[in-house]
């Protein structure tokens, strides 16, 4: 059986670490495309102009335009082609990152999350969207990013709720990473389908990346809550140095090296609903765990683990914490299509997977949050 674990190249966090960013451009060479919102850079403009002057680089701004689209990627290689940057930074929150992956084509990429409300900074995937926002297709490179720096000072700064967002995506992690386990599925550490060949066959998780996503779930729990008080007042603390570990490194590891299932697939789905698209992707998904323990039929004292965490720091545990205040059979059979297309990881589950049992398992998930949120 093969087996596959990837990784950053190096992971470094800590308060003021930004002014490091220098360091690591100077290693690739003298210029950098920034690739960032623009209420992004200027949360940390002056800690950029700090670094440029220590170590003597360029940064070359982008003006990203918000969405990783096929268009928008073109577009910004071409700045980097014109300007003749030596690497690529992704600064800010998931959809500049991911648009740097692709940008970067996996290579001289150095991402520095202002927030840490994915598991999108260490790894080698990316999410493209339509311009409209709506999910397009996953992009897959041949490494993950050379250095992702994490400044916990600025991360502690920025609203709580993009915090509790990444460990709303945090706590898919396990789930997912146990469904591919027991399905023995393939893991987004090996080359997806287009790649393979019979030296680059597919690959099953490892000891490692299952512990990884054993250790975030435990994590969160134990963290979680103090980690979020500990936003609310911009301060640093031992919980929140954890939660942004989890977040992000845990997280990131655990998912790509772990396997995703239904968790992904549903989140997909509820793209389709325009309701949806006012919410984070950590908020989604976590709506979205308790659609897969409802369609795998996990043990109650399970759901009712993951229901009472995601209470204690408001994560969404219904629809209409999504912003859909009602859902018929027949639309959430059309989030359920497009969760069950081929391609997706809802095929990574234990069993067979039908359209109507997934629209099933979303309302029935929505009834139970609901009245779990209301008792």
């Amino acid at each position: 059986m093969r087996k596959a674990f990837i990784s950053p190249a190096k992971y470094v966090q800590g308060e003021d670490e930004i002014l490091n960013l220098g360091y690591y451009v100077k290693t690739f060479g003298k210029s950098a495309l920034l690739i960032a919102h623009q209420d992004d850079i200027n949360r940390v403009q002056k800690q950029l102009d700090e670094t440029v002057e220590k170590f003597g680089i360029k940064i070359v701004a982008s003006h990203f335009n918000g969405e990783c689209s096929r268009q928008e990627v073109a577009r910004l290689q071409e700045v980097a082609k014109e300007n003749h940057t030596d690497c690529v930074i992704g600064l800010g929150g998931g959809k500049a990152i991911d648009t740097s992956k692709c940008v970067a084509e996996g290579e001289n990429l150095i991402i520095v999350p202002t927030i840490a409300a994915t598991d999108a900074p260490t790894s080698h995937s990316a999410v493209l969207y339509t311009e409209d926002g709506e999910f397009d297709d996953y992009a897959y490179f041949k490494q993950s990013p050379s250095v992702v720096l994490v400044d916990t000072k600025i991360i502690a700064n920025a609203p709580t709720r993009f915090l509790v967002a990444g460990m709303g995506d945090a706590l898919s992690t396990l789930f997912e990473a146990r469904a591919t386990a027991r399905s023995f599925s393939n893991v987004n550490a090996g080359l997806p389908n287009g790649y393979i060949t019979k030296e680059t066959a597919p690959a099953k998780n490892t000891i490692a990346a299952y512990t990884l996503a054993k250790v975030c779930y435990e994590t969160l729990l134990e963290n979680g809550f103090n980690a979020k008080i500990a936003c609310d007042n911009n301060i640093v603390t031992p919980a929140l140095e954890n939660i942004v570990e989890t977040n992000i490194l845990l997280s990131g590891l655990g998912f790509e090296s772990s396997g995703l299932a239904a968790v992904h697939a549903i989140h997909d789905g509820l793209t389709a609903l325009e309701g949806t698209h006012h919410y984070f992707h950590g908020e989604k998904v976590a709506f979205s765990v308790i659609c897969q323990l409802v369609l795998e039929n996990a043990p109650i004292e399970e759901l009712y683990e993951v229901l009472d965490f995601s209470l204690s720091i408001g994560l969404p545990v219904c629809l209409e914490d999504i912003g859909v205040e009602s859902i018929t059979f027949e639309e959430a059979l059309e989030v359920a299509k497009k969760a069950c297309i081929p391609e997706e990881s809802i095929h990574s589950m234990p069993f067979p997977i039908v359209e109507e049992e997934v629209a099933q398992a979303i309302i029935a998930a929505d009834q139970i949050g609901k009245k779990y949120k209301n008792k």
